[in-house]
């Protein structure tokens, strides 16, 4: 039987379109744990460098957005929800623009070590909690007691996003490879899949088959 208080720690990462979001947050309500989005507080802060017309070649003055904004998380997995400065900008993040911005935004290394320690922060107020993104297992987490790497085909991976976002999937799969590239190449915190992580191919599996699975990993590590 496991101890409810003992700190529990589940890291997911992969690539966009992998099912991080939904699967996590899946798997945190059924640990009735917190639930933490990583890539929404770089998209927070991509948001405020375009609010604010800053070059996205421009470093320090990127650096100096991320340590002037108030990033509120919420971590609960029924309601997640981030806000800059008090004001919600939940949909703001996810528009194309966003999108298009954050993953220069995220390759900024004072960036990175910013929002990791914020990160940080918040999985260590927290009894139990699922968080995803694409460096938790690696660098944010490394401790986790469960690290899974979600993974799927470009194809489906593009379908899905496709779809989510009603885009066409041809530029949809464009924009995912581009952006792979870009996470995968970064001098600080690429990409990439922790040593002792464990791999799962989400093509052919629905969002039930994978939490089922998450959760009999976590049987197994919390026994």
């Amino acid at each position: 039987m496991r101890d409810e208080s003992r700190q529990l720690v589940v890291a997911v990462d992969g690539p966009s379109g992998s099912g991080k979001s939904t699967i996590s947050r899946r798997v945190a309500q059924a640990l009735d744990a917190r639930y933490l989005d990583t890539g929404a507080m770089y998209r927070a802060v991509t948001f405020a460098v375009l609010r604010d017309g800053v070059d996205l070649q421009d470093a320090d003055k990127i650096t100096a957005v991320a340590e002037g904004v108030r990033l509120g998380i919420g971590t609960d997995p029924l309601d997640p929800h981030i806000s800059i400065d008090g004001v919600a900008v939940d949909r703001e993040i996810r528009g194309p623009e966003v999108t298009q911005a954050v993953s220069a935004v995220s390759a900024v290394p004072a960036v990175r070590t910013i929002l990791v320690a914020q990160q940080r922060a918040i999985i260590a107020a927290s009894v139990r909690i699922v968080v995803e993104g694409r460096d938790i297992g690696t660098v944010v987490a490394p401790d986790a007691d469960l690290k899974v790497y979600l993974t799927a085909s470009a194809d489906e991976r593009a379908r899905r996003r496709s779809s989510e976002n009603a885009t066409s999937h041809a530029a949809t799969a464009a924009d995912l490879a581009r952006r792979d590239r870009l996470d995968s190449t970064r001098a600080a915190d690429p990409l990439r899949q922790a040593d002792d992580a464990v791999v799962l191919d989400t093509t052919t599996l629905g969002i039930d088959e994978v939490v089922e699975r998450l959760q009999r990993m976590l049987e197994k590590v919390t026994a």
